[in-house]
Order: C-alpha cells, then sequence, then structure tokens
C-alpha cells in the first residue's frame, strides 16, 4: 500500500502507521532540534520560503519564528494536507498545496529558501534535477539526510554540513547520535 494511502496515526510524540505490524514512524518530535536548524539556515536571507513535507509542522513553526516574506507548504497525504490547514489558519503568509511535490513543481513560484522532508516519496531522485527551477539564486537549501555522514542521498556539489548532537529514540529511519545537516547555497 502506498504512504499516501496509509491511515496515519497522531500522537504527541510521532506520526506512524502500521504496516504487516510494523510501525513505521513517518516523524518523531526527537527531530525538533534538526527541524529548528534546517528551518533557521533556509530562513537566514529571509524572502519566500519552500517547504516540502509538512510532518509535525515543527519544522513550519520554526519558519515562521523567522523573518520572511512567504511560506509555502507542500504536502501529498490528506491527514497531512488537514493538520496543515489548521495550522496555517492564522498565518496570512502561508500558503498550503496539496498533492505530490513533484506534480505541482511547475505551478510553484521560485524561493530563498527550501526544504526538503517528505516520507516515501516515489519521485526522491527528480528532486536534484527540479531544484533549478525552485531556486533564486542565492537560495539556501537543505533536506532531510538519513545518512550518517557526509555522503548523502543528493550528493550536490557544494554541500556542506553541520554537525549536530541527536538523541533518537526508537524508530526504523535513523539511529546515529550525530546528524549531518546538510546545507547548499543555491547558484543559478
Amino acid at each position: 500500500m502506498k504512504y499516501v494511502d496509509q491511515t496515519l496515526t497522531f500522537e504527541s510524540d510521532k506520526v506512524y502507521y502500521v504496516e504487516q505490524d510494523t510501525e513505521f514512524q513517518v516523524m518523531m518530535s526527537w527531530e525538533d532540534s534538526i527541524m529548528k536548524a534546517s528551518a533557521d539556515y533556509i530562513c537566514e536571507g529571509g524572502g519566500d520560503i519552500l517547504e516540502i513535507g509538512f510532518g509535525m509542522g515543527i519544522s513550519a513553526g520554526y519558519i515562521q519564528a523567522n523573518s520572511i516574506t512567504s511560506h509555502t507548504i507542500v504536502e501529498n497525504h490528506p491527514q497531512m494536507i488537514e493538520k496543515a490547514k489548521a495550522w496555517a489558519e492564522d498565518k496570512p503568509n502561508v500558503t498550503i498545496v496539496e498533492g505530490d511535490w513533484y506534480d505541482v513543481k511547475d505551478s510553484l513560484s521560485t524561493y530563498d529558501g527550501i526544504f526538503y522532508d517528505t516520507w516515501a516519496d516515489d519521485n526522491v531522485d527528480a528532486f536534484t534535477n527540479t531544484l533549478p527551477s525552485l531556486a533564486k539564486p542565492g537560495a539556501r537549501v537543505t533536506w532531510w539526510n538519513n545518512f550518517t555522514d557526509t555522503d548523502d542521498i543528493f550528493y550536490m556539489e557544494g554541500t556542506t554540513y553541520q554537525l549536530l548532537n541527536v538523541k533518537p529514540v526508537d524508530n526504523i529511519y535513523f539511529t546515529n547520535n550525530i546528524y549531518h545537516l546538510p546545507k547548499m547555497k543555491f547558484n543559478a
């Protein structure tokens, strides 16, 4: 069953679903420091921010705490879309775009900061090639990095890494105590 067809369970410290007796955590609260560092990096220059994936809304809250012009969130899971809409009700600079980021990419603008953090994304391999159409010159870009060193899924030239000490609790997606936060300044 595809991720977008799964029924999610929302708890105070995680969002997950169960498939074939296995719990798949989509996001967990232990990621808070990673979400803050990611948001602060992409918002350093202010401006227009694109967030691909809403999750628990942790990064979205940190993005809003920065001085930005606009905040576009792309989300594809129906339950997450409802959570994102409710979260954005009192935030006039937020636009929720429903659907898979790859399917809606041509309707998006260009951005000063981009944070890519999706779950079970069939189009993850297209992000690097799509980035030039989404990023303004000098845009700050980061993404969720499951790798435990400076190699990551995208291998974008010029990427640097900020090391963060983390304390992941029992989960299936990240178990290291050091997180390598990718930082890439996009030069078109």
